[in-house]
């Protein structure tokens, strides 16, 4: 900023081109008596805030893979999964080991992501992970063995899959029973571990991509739309239509659309 003669329009065309103030320019800015001004200033204060706060939650999100590589752990490797919930559609998991110079900007739990940034995020971890996994089990077999089994099988799919056999597992809050690999389970961790929320933007964008494709054999559900979660849209669709053969029949809503009986109401 040169000086105090800048038109307001002058002064937000030079802040949208500035990382930060000096001391000098903080301080003309803020003698400076016009409201215009002074909106301007708090705006660029307000973002220079936000962004720091990001920068230190994404240094935060590195804490337990830097504590388990200084331990001796050189294929940190983070497991997560999507679509425990739905009634229709397979569970899905991921396992994803980074390195420890991943750009890591914008990763997060992908239930915090855009989807468009969701779609960015799968797409530079494929390109840079040093090695990912993806597991899937159908509805069929969620049926046969229960979703708890179903998401563990999930998961081990994911983890046999990779390239680079890992030598610790991050997960979040969940430990993967019948796997030889050494595992550490943190409540929430998909905000806790980039290694973990790279594994949740995986696994949710497949079972999307896998449920947009099944939307299309069964237009009239909208799968496209609730990814076979229990919508208002999705339970009233299953009463007209039916299940497919992609519901999970063992799941109350849909069983009792099958039997015709209120299961809530049962013994």
């Amino acid at each position: 900023m040169k000086n105090k003669t800048q038109t307001i329009r002058e002064i937000k065309a030079w802040l949208s081109t500035v990382p930060d103030l000096q001391a000098s320019e903080l301080q003309l800015l803020q003698r400076d008596s016009r409201a215009g001004v002074q909106k301007l200033l708090q705006s660029f204060l307000r973002e220079k805030a936000k962004k720091q706060q990001e920068l230190e939650r994404l240094a935060r999100m590195w804490k337990y893979e830097e504590k388990y590589r200084d331990l001796g752990y050189q294929w940190i490797a983070g497991v997560d999964e999507a679509g425990r919930g739905p009634l229709a559609g397979p569970v899905v998991a991921a396992t994803v080991i980074l390195p420890p110079d991943f750009d890591v900007t914008g990763l997060n739990d992908s239930k915090q992501v855009s989807e468009p940034e969701r779609k960015r995020l799968r797409d530079h971890i494929k390109q840079h992970a040093i090695a990912y996994g993806i597991g899937y089990v159908h509805a069929a077999e969620i049926d046969q063995i229960n979703i708890l089994q179903a998401t563990y099988l999930a998961m081990r799919k994911s983890i046999e899959t990779l390239k680079q056999e890992p030598s610790l597992l991050l997960t979040d809050a969940v430990t993967i029973p019948q796997v030889p690999v050494p595992q550490r389970a943190f409540v929430k961790g998909d905000t806790l571990s980039h290694s973990i929320a790279a594994a949740s933007i995986l696994a949710k964008t497949a079972r999307d991509e896998w449920m947009r494709s099944a939307a299309q054999k069964y237009p009239q559900y909208g799968f496209e739309k609730h990814m076979g979660y229990p919508t208002p849209d999705h339970l009233a669709m299953l009463e007209r239509w039916g299940p497919t053969d992609i519901h999970r029949m063992s799941f109350a809503p849909v069983e009792k659309r099958m039997r015709g009986v209120n299961v809530a109401q049962r013994p």
